[in-house]
């Protein structure tokens, strides 16, 4: 295993090196999940479901959702229907073809994803997609 290989999983969980984006978590052939879960805990991401964290309408929190080998990062945040129909839900910053998020986990998901729930940042309900 490389000695570079921690800080590079750093850089991916802190976003200012490398982009948060989807990232195949296979170094040498080896899958590293494990220890970008380590890293994530170490940086206050905590294992939670959507309808674990605590925001409010305008708010999102960074999160990181984890399928086999792959990462992909997104964030926690209520997406706006109308003034009467709002939903909480993860979605990734990759994109499908349709330019919808590429992965949505709404509050009664009970997948696991690694939320940063220290860092609540605003937003425009009604613009989610420039998140």
């Amino acid at each position: 295993m490389s000695d570079h290989l921690p800080e590079v999983l750093r850089d991916i969980v802190e976003g200012k090196i490398v982009k948060r984006s989807k990232h195949e978590l296979i170094f040498d052939g080896r899958n590293v999940s494990s220890l970008f879960i380590e890293t994530l805990r170490r940086h206050q991401f905590l294992p939670l479901t959507v309808a674990d964290v605590k925001i409010e309408p305008g708010e999102r929190i960074p999160a990181f959702y984890i399928d086999q080998n792959t990462a992909y990062f997104g964030w926690i945040f209520w997406e706006k229907f109308s003034q009467l129909r709002l939903r909480k839900l993860f979605g990734t910053v990759v994109r499908n073809t349709k330019g919808d998020w590429l992965i949505q986990l709404p509050s009664n998901s009970s997948k696991i994803i690694y939320a940063d729930t220290s860092q609540i940042f605003d937003m425009d309900i009604d613009r989610p997609f420039e998140l």
